[in-house]
């Protein structure tokens, strides 16, 4: 959990959802408290450090809306969850645990993290993973495809992207549909997703395959529409478990994931710019007409 200094406005896309982390005992800190508090995300399992700052990261926008990041964290306070602060109550309720990988890059938050991923499994949570390359943050390439690749087969649910295809192949191309089964696709997976931004995605199941197409947009600021699509897709698998074994359902999800993440890209920020259930279905309606 980290501050992104981006200028804002509101929104958000609804569902049930708990956020797990680490942030500092800041104005920061409790800023993003309120925030998730604001959205109606359980906060219970939030902790807050008093010896470390809450993460930074000044995002820097290009013309067509693509970001640079600079990370301010030596340590920060999510680095520093320890397991005996894990609210385990809270994993086992969770119909989906959701995670990234960054929070695999050193211990305490590593055990941590893992500790949770351990309970959710037990628990009978679906696990989906977002491995979020910065590789900024990790202490070298090697390090950062080695972690990433170390918790990889034991995710239900992955949603990647072309650039990380590529990393973690060590430089296949993310466009040939044999690299993806073959060096990524795992025998418990249920669900692989690998999105091309504008583009859309792809998905591949255990027993179907194919793409459903990008909606065009005009983009402002690419920040957070990974997160968004991540979460219109969850929303529509936590109403609906047995999506990935219909095609036709799945690809409806799809297409309003990439919807959450078209709409996020025509405004500044990441939280801000998540848009409502309700804005994504009329914008599905005004491309049906």
């Amino acid at each position: 959990m980290l501050i992104d200094f981006v200028p804002t406005v509101g929104g958000v896309l609804g569902g049930s959802s708990a956020f797990i982390g680490k942030v500092g005992h800041d104005e920061f800190g409790y800023m993003l408290a309120e925030i998730l508090k604001q959205n109606s995300v359980n906060i219970s399992g939030m902790r807050f450090d008093f010896g470390a700052r809450t993460a930074l990261a000044f995002v820097t926008l290009r013309s067509d809306g693509e970001r640079e990041f600079l990370f301010f964290r030596n340590p920060s306070a999510d680095m520093l969850l320890h397991e005996s602060e894990l609210d385990k109550n809270l994993v086992k309720q969770a119909k989906i645990f959701h995670y990234g990988s960054i929070s695999l890059i050193e211990d305490p938050c590593k055990s941590t993290h893992l500790a949770a991923m351990s309970i959710a499994k037990n628990s009978g949570c679906i696990l989906s993973y977002d491995p979020n390359l910065r590789l900024a943050l990790w202490p070298s390439a090697e390090a950062a495809q080695n972690g990433i690749m170390s918790i990889w087969d034991q995710a239900d649910i992955i949603k990647i992207s072309e650039d990380e295809i590529t990393f973690l192949t060590g430089g296949d191309d993310p466009y040939d549909d044999n690299v993806v089964l073959q060096k990524l696709f795992h025998p418990n997976l249920k669900l692989l997703i690998v999105t091309e931004g504008s583009g859309g995605c792809r998905y591949y199941t255990k027993d179907f395959k194919g793409r459903v197409g990008g909606v065009k947009v005009k983009p402002v600021d690419t920040t957070g529409a990974g997160d968004a699509f991540v979460s219109g897709i969850l929303h529509s698998i936590a109403s609906d478990i047995s999506l990935f074994q219909d095609e036709k359902r799945l690809r409806e999800a799809l297409l309003f994931a990439n919807v959450c993440g078209a709409i996020t890209v025509t405004e500044r920020g990441a939280i801000p710019a998540l848009p409502t259930k309700e804005a994504v279905l009329q914008f599905l309606t005004e491309v049906a007409a």
